[in-house]
């Protein structure tokens, strides 16, 4: 009886200990968790300096000079930012004006691509799908099978909204895991073929860009070049900023053209001519600062890649090597600007017009931006061209995100985020990587192979 009560007490204190491991562990894993949270949660305006100052430490710039590229980045970053967001607040009110005015009563409601960061970067997934894609671009790397150096971190959310979707839809973390992943490769492919044009258009050395969204729409901006290439007519038709500006003179100036279309936004809102000049104001200031906001960006960007090619060189003379950069320092262009607040009430009326849409675009108007800022090198700065496949790439995302709305209305939830939809309301992103061809169809693939 003895020996049983010992033993007892020994097996006892044991589990107590054992226990106590397992809690401790839980914690560290936890506060490990919450500050990487904390980071993530800073956005690219601190994790970009972070991450740019880390690496030029590596490839042995001097810390003071690696502090000062990293802080021009964040700088740049911060005033794209800004300048992004001053037109999201112009925009926005106009949007709902306009909105109101066409009488568009839609059942999927545009809640931004912040909503679909903030899934991704909650979704327990997270874990595995950030050291599964640092994973395979070093073994793309190792194989020579890419030249990019991915350190656009920040959007890792892209794909994990993607594997997040197909977790919730097959119940399976593998499954969920694998699906982000393969988006990720082939985000990585097409960044490699698309490199060398985007620099020469862009003036950049040296970068590219694994992007999720934008970069898969490639192939779409190539296809719709080729055939308008080929329609008597149309092949004609060439507006560059250049041309236009050569053309029309002072009305072709981007600052003139911006205040147009300014003025024919608030125009379609019913805006009084009170609020309608200093809308237009507004999307021309953004014309105009958003492009140096982007020199600001790349100005850091060089100081840390031209030092990263002197060192990579003296390893791997024989190889060439790009950062892998956020599509932000695409946007300044002017004819991708211009040819994006011309989408703004063109996608209002697709969604008006289409039949079986039910996705309302609100939020996202301001960044569909984004979504043609890879297609314009193969488009030839046309923005003719640009703006065709522009309405292609909105019609698939409206689709896309009307389908896949239950799906992101259910993983939104999940992540504890307020949804505030009511009846047979949902909620979506116009410009978020499950709306595309790719990311549809491996969120549809997951629920053939596992779905529950």
């Amino acid at each position: 009886m003895v020996n049983a009560i010992k033993g007892f007490r020994e097996t006892e204190s044991f589990n107590c200990i054992f226990l106590s491991e397992i809690s401790r562990a839980d914690k560290r894993k936890e506060l490990k968790m919450a500050i990487f949270n904390t980071i993530i949660n800073m956005g690219s305006t601190v994790i970009m300096p972070i991450i740019f100052f880390i690496v030029g430490i590596i490839f042995r710039v001097k810390p003071g000079k690696a502090f000062k590229a990293g802080m021009t980045v964040g700088i740049g970053f911060t005033g794209i930012n800004m300048v992004v967001n001053l037109l999201l607040n112009s925009l926005g009110p106009a949007t709902q004006d306009m909105v109101e005015r066409f009488g568009l009563n839609l059942t999927v409601i545009d809640a931004g691509w912040a909503t679909g960061s903030a899934i991704g970067w909650a979704s327990p997934l997270i874990p595995f799908i950030v050291v599964g894609a640092i994973a395979l671009n070093i073994i793309l790397l190792a194989i020579n099978k890419t030249k990019i150096i991915n350190i656009d971190i920040f959007n890792y959310w892209l794909i994990s909204l993607v594997g997040t979707l197909v977790y919730h839809v097959t119940g399976s973390i593998p499954l969920g895991v694998a699906g982000a992943l393969l988006l990720y490769l082939i985000a990585f492919i097409i960044g490699d073929l698309t490199a060398k044009p985007i620099q020469e258009m862009y003036k950049i050395k040296g970068v590219a860009f694994v992007h999720a969204t934008c970069g898969v729409y490639v192939p779409l901006g190539i296809a719709v070049d080729w055939v308008i290439g080929h329609i008597p007519g149309l092949k004609k038709i060439d507006m560059n900023p250049e041309k236009i500006t050569k053309t029309l003179g002072i009305f072709g100036e981007p600052v003139t053209l911006a205040t147009i279309l300014g003025v024919g936004l608030g125009l379609l809102a019913g805006w009084p001519l009170d609020e309608v000049l200093p809308l237009a104001v507004n999307v021309a200031a953004v014309m105009i600062l958003l492009p140096k906001m982007v020199d600001v960006t790349v100005e850091g960007v060089m100081v840390i890649r031209d030092a990263a090619e002197e060192y990579m060189k003296k390893l791997f003379p024989n190889r060439e090597f790009y950062f892998g950069m956020d599509t932000a320092l695409l946007i300044g262009e002017p004819c991708i600007i211009a040819t994006s607040l011309l989408l703004i009430p063109a996608s209002l009326i697709l969604a008006m017009i289409l039949p079986g849409n039910k996705m309302l675009p609100f939020t996202d108007l301001a960044s569909i931006v984004f979504l043609i800022s890879m297609v314009a090198p193969f488009c030839k700065r046309n923005m003719f061209r640009i703006f065709v496949t522009g309405l292609l790439i909105i019609t698939i995302q409206l689709y896309a995100g009307t389908s896949l709305a239950p799906n992101f209305t259910a993983a939104a939830e999940k992540a504890n985020l307020e949804v505030n939809s009511e009846g047979d309301q949902e909620i979506g992103s116009l410009v978020a990587p499950y709306n595309t061809p790719v990311g549809w169809a491996i969120v549809e693939l997951g629920k053939i192979i596992g779905g529950k």
